[in-house]
């Protein structure tokens, strides 16, 4: 029996093909990296084993590359999650694994899609799970709103982030990470559900209780925005905590979807 087999409802969730989750990556410098990955499925047949799509992911691809230390994120339709540490193993061209995400509803009929490979990462451990109740989530994102209404319009020595960037982020109903790198070295995903715009160079989150703590200040961070129109943006940054929330300064915008998946926008 492996990590996985261990804590109740996981691999029922990492089993669900369309279930938001987040892959954390690290770059040798210490950048961290964070995007959606609902490819991401448990193996049947070796315990503690996680394997993926190789599609729409360059710089996680490239970071895996200098540093195998992941971070998974796992966020049920009901605000059901986990956090597990992981090492990616190898790329393989051919296989099970390749064949099972050809045959996923994910890639069977997407014209943007395809696999040149699967990624097999190795669980390391789960550092706990978290429970999200609804009625936090709209209460965190009113009083994020009033924080940031209080915050001035300044850049904040941030770059200015596109418009239609910030009106998603400043949407309450989608699924908000953030990433950064932990003690150990590893990246580290918390949700942070009411991260909206305080002005066109700024982000913040009301700070609740949750497993892994927050970053510390100063330090580098990736957010990302996944929503239910599958419109993605990942933004990376400096941390620093203000009074009740944390904030981010916005130094790089990136693009999570087609058509430039990856790509630089500010």
């Amino acid at each position: 029996m492996g990590i996985l087999d261990t804590v109740p409802g996981l691999l029922d969730a990492l089993r669900g093909e369309m279930t938001p989750k987040f892959l954390a990556t690290r770059n040798s410098a210490g950048m961290p990296n964070v995007v959606p990955v609902v490819s991401i499925l448990p193996s049947d047949d070796e315990p503690d084993t996680l394997f993926f799509g190789n599609f729409l992911l360059r710089k996680s691809i490239q970071n895996l590359q200098e540093d195998p230390r992941v971070c998974v994120l796992v966020i049920t339709p009901q605000l059901e999650g986990w956090v597990l540490l992981a090492d990616f193993v190898e790329f393989q061209r051919t296989g099970p694994y390749v064949e099972r995400q050809m045959n996923s509803s994910l890639l069977r009929y997407n014209a943007y899609t395809g696999v040149r490979n699967a990624g097999i990462l190795r669980v390391k451990s789960a550092l706990g799970g978290f429970k999200i109740g609804r009625l936090n989530v709209a209460l965190d994102y009113i009083r994020t709103k009033v924080a940031a209404m209080g915050a001035g319009d300044g850049q904040a020595g941030g770059i200015v982030v596109p418009r239609p960037v910030c009106a998603e982020f400043a949407k309450m109903v989608a699924v908000k990470v953030l990433a950064w790198i932990g003690p150990d070295g590893y990246p580290r995903i918390a949700p942070v559900l009411s991260l909206q715009p305080a002005g066109r160079g700024v982000m913040i989150h009301w700070l609740g209780s949750q497993p892994l703590g927050w970053p510390s200040d100063g330090d580098s961070v990736a957010c990302n925005i996944l929503t239910f129109e599958a419109v993605s943006y990942q933004l990376k940054g400096q941390w620093a905590k203000r009074g009740k929330t944390g904030a981010v300064t916005v130094r790089e915008v990136y693009a999570g979807g087609p058509p430039l998946p990856g790509g630089r926008i500010a």
